[in-house]
């Protein structure tokens, strides 16, 4: 009962937190321009601008770090590289309209590189948008006390964890659970909160940070909407839109 009671809270909160990211990428490129979508799978966020927008193929760019996923999105026409965001971003300076990047900052080695980088690369003027999971959250804190592993943390490399229920799901069944192989894909390496992931934007130049929190668990759905708004810092997951400034690159 209780998990299921959280894995509606879940549900909820994606969809609403994917939702506003994409408006938030579509808004960016509203008027033209071109992206990278930085852990692309097979460019299924291509299908969403081109529907959305109109945007065009040679407007979008990916990088996937799963070679026969890339290979399956350059199949269907796409421009994907295959590529690890733990390392410089293989695009000069200034390439981008807007760089996104959905679920996929938590599972970054070197994310506050790929921040730089993603600053790099994009135009002056230009957009960045993310969305990762928050660790500062109610949830988290109430599982600490409890001795349990925080769900927005590192995840351990152990299935048997998993199964015996020594961590606390609150997604669905039916995500893949592949914590000992040797590329997962849904282990939490580094977690930001709210607060540090904003100040760190601030502090690489960007200006006009706007964030969102989307679930602040335990309250039940009904409650979201007017207590995300209250309070953005304590909420599962975060959606982040900020516009590089037009003025001198300081080159942070």
């Amino acid at each position: 009962m209780l998990r299921s009671y959280f894995a509606n809270l879940y549900e909820r909160t994606m969809r609403e937190a994917y939702a506003t990211a994409r408006a938030a990428a579509a808004d960016a490129l509203q008027s033209g321009g071109n992206c990278l979508d930085c852990g692309a799978t097979e460019g299924h966020e291509f299908d969403f601008l081109h529907e959305s927008i109109g945007l065009a193929r040679e407007s979008y760019c990916g990088i996937e770090w799963h070679p026969a996923i890339a290979r399956a999105g350059r199949e269907r026409g796409l421009n994907i590289i295959q590529g690890d965001l733990n390392n410089a971003i293989e695009f000069p300076d200034a390439s981008f309209d807007c760089v996104f990047g959905y679920s996929v900052l938590e599972h970054l080695l070197n994310p506050c590189q790929f921040l730089r980088e993603s600053y790099r690369c994009i135009k002056p003027g230009g957009t960045l948008v993310l969305l990762t999971p928050n660790i500062s959250t109610f949830f988290t804190i109430a599982l600490l006390f409890a001795g349990k592993m925080p769900s927005s943390g590192p995840h351990p490399d152990s299935e048997a964890l998993l199964q015996n229920e020594e961590m606390f799901r609150v997604h669905g069944e039916d995500r893949q659970h592949d914590p000992e192989a040797d590329t997962p894909l849904h282990r939490h390496l580094v977690v930001f909160s709210y607060r540090v992931l904003k100040s760190y934007l601030h502090m690489l130049g960007f200006e006009s940070v706007e964030g969102r929190g989307f679930g602040l668990y335990p309250f039940p759905n009904f409650m979201q909407r007017p207590l995300e708004a209250i309070d953005p810092w304590h909420c599962h997951q975060m959606v982040f839109k900020a516009r590089k400034s037009t003025g001198l690159d300081s080159n942070r």
